[in-house]
């Protein structure tokens, strides 16, 4: 709260108190008389007038001093006020109660004008309104990132170069009659350095960054939002140049209704307040505004169209030379023992966003501080790695019985013994029936080979491996002590194979169709019903045929309860001599 406030709501607290003080202040002298008393007074004539309430006293004046109020004790008769009338004496009902009422009413609404005034000064704020929204710019001496400080992602850095570019020298670009790009929508995956990026940009072109997230538009009261928006470009514009970064659009950039009846809404109300903001720039202003969304398809078109959002730059996953150079920034001031192989957690780390890996190291770092070494060994990079797949290990198991630990070994073995015979590329490096932080009962590290595209091949394997957890407990304990372990599996299952009938036409029956767009959920639901059920029984079969490799790596779980790569591959090994690695 300013001072000016604070005086304001001071002087506010000083005139009703004031006035309430005034008003219940008595001027005149009290004496306070027996009631056998004041009957003799009355015969006497002696009283002119009495004041009559419903308190424990009466009040009455005499003829000989009128400035001196005498009080008695309210028999509260019914009589009394006749009795009174008949001796001449003047009569009054108290307006005692009725004063201190109207003195309560009058300092409520002192106080109430205080609160209104205080919250109508604070909403009003340019700076800082009172639900805590911020438009302050962050100067680029306070921006410690630029563009060598991001690996991988080239082609998105090429073209966040050219708006540098115009940033710096609008007249090399306006003199060809070309026009600034007015935002840009980075899309990809969380974690893949959207933000980094924005910043990035902001302090290669020199110019001031301000940041918000999509949520701080959003509140309970109608025009709050929209107001926002416009406060965070008036401050923009006073800079003249300036990235403005707004990150998940989509809390107010989603598709609008078709319904005329809600586009009074504050999601609305607020998208349509940046989309004019976004049409009113000058070419000549050298400002750009960044959006960033996880999910470009839930995006309303009138954002992504020419002259809004003309940029859309994909920021996805870091393939394996990006995600080597985001380890080497991340280990670079840090004491790395010299048998860590990059190289190796590179191609390990597939998938692996940039806020992945620094995890991972972060991870690794804190394994060596508890172990008390001057270094980080490969034996914290390994179990760091784990930890931000799956979470850390559960130390106390002691509720595990021996039949859940047979159950998870099959379960997992199944998983493996399939990669390992459907999709021999892929790598194995561990399988685990000790339950994990993050809920897991016990899990296979499969990592895929690193490609551009998946084939319907691809798709119809990935789906045959994540069956083959729930086949296996099938096939050693029978269909009905099947177990819930399997939900994940089947989550994955079926989003996999809704995706290939439905979206990639895949599926011989349906065709080059999108049956999604056609909304044809039920011929999606009976189809991959069908090919589910064949995909379970051909895997069923395969671990059949196989039962002793799953046996012996269900055995060796049992045993040792982890088994890293080169034990995995020894064990089908021995188990049979039909598979080699």
């Amino acid at each position: 709260m300013s001072k000016k406030t604070w005086i304001y709501n001071l002087v506010l607290c000083i005139v009703g108190s004031m006035i309430v003080g005034l008003m219940l202040v008595n001027t005149h002298a009290e004496i306070q008389v027996p009631y056998q008393e004041f009957n003799k007074l009355i015969e006497e004539n002696k009283v002119t007038q009495v004041t009559l309430g419903d308190g424990q006293y009466i009040e009455y004046l005499m003829n000989d001093n009128d400035e001196i109020i005498y009080k008695t004790e309210n028999p509260r008769s019914e009589d009394l006020k006749e009795n009174l009338l008949l001796n001449g004496i003047k009569v009054e009902e108290s307006s005692a109660n009725l004063k201190f009422q109207f003195a309560q009413s009058l300092f409520g609404l002192l106080i109430f004008g205080g609160v209104f005034f205080f919250v109508f000064k604070q909403i009003s704020s340019g700076q800082k309104d009172k639900l805590g929204f911020s438009v302050e710019a962050v100067s680029t001496e306070n921006i410690k990132i630029s563009f060598s400080n991001i690996a991988g992602n080239v082609e998105a850095k090429e073209q966040v170069q050219d708006i540098v570019d115009f940033i710096k020298e609008p007249e090399k670009y306006t003199k060809v009659g070309a026009r600034m790009p007015k935002g840009l929508i980075f899309y990809g995956p969380p974690g893949t350095g959207k933000t980094m990026m924005a910043k990035a940009l902001a302090k290669e072109a020199n110019v001031p960054f301000f940041s918000v997230n999509g949520s701080d538009f959003m509140q309970m009261y109608v025009g709050v939002g929209a107001s926002r928006i416009r406060d965070l470009f008036k401050e923009a514009r006073k800079t003249e140049k300036a990235v403005i970064f707004i990150d998940e659009i989509d809390a107010i950039g989603k598709k609008r209704s078709q319904f005329a009846e809600s586009g009074n809404n504050e999601k609305d109300q607020t998208l349509n307040a940046l989309l004019t903001e976004m049409s009113g720039f000058n070419d000549e202003e050298g400002i750009v505004v960044i959006a960033a969304t996880n999910r470009l398809e839930l995006l309303d078109e009138a954002l992504l169209r020419p002259g809004r959002f003309d940029r859309h730059i994909q920021i996805g996953y870091p393939d394996k030379k990006a995600r080597k150079l985001i380890f080497n920034a991340y280990i670079k001031n840090k004491p790395v023992d010299a048998n860590v192989d990059i190289d190796r957690l590179s191609e390990d780390t597939i998938y692996f966003t940039g806020a992945m890996i620094e995890s991972l190291v972060n991870e690794a770092a804190i394994e060596a501080a508890k172990n008390l070494s001057s270094v980080l060994k490969v034996e914290h990079f390994e179990k760091a790695y784990y930890t931000v797949i799956a979470g850390a290990e559960k130390k106390d198991r002691s509720n595990i019985t021996k039949e859940d630990k047979e159950i998870t070994a099959y379960h997992e073995a199944g998983h493996t013994i399939t990669t390992s015979l459907l999709a021999p590329k892929n790598k194995i490096t561990k399988v685990t029936i000790i339950p994990s932080t993050k809920g897991m009962g016990g899990f296979s590290m499969n990592i895929p080979a690193e490609r551009m595209y998946q084939s319907k091949k691809d798709i119809l394997t990935q789906i045959k491996i994540l069956l083959a957890g729930r086949i296996a407990e099938e096939i050693q304990f029978g269909n009905d002590h099947i177990t819930n372990g399997a939900s994940n599996d089947i989550e994955r299952a079926t989003t996999y194979i809704k995706d290939l009938v439905g979206k990639y036409g895949m599926e011989d029956s349906i065709g080059f169709l999108n049956l999604e767009l056609l909304e044809e959920k039920g011929e999606i639901t009976k189809i991959a019903k069908k090919m589910i059920q064949d995909l379970y029984e051909e895997t069923k079969t395969l671990l059949l045929e196989n039962k002793r490799c799953l046996d012996a790596l269900a055995n060796g779980l049992l045993t040792q309860e982890t088994l890293n790569e080169e034990e995995i591959h020894r064990i089908i090994n021995e188990a049979t001599s039909l598979y080699s690695f």
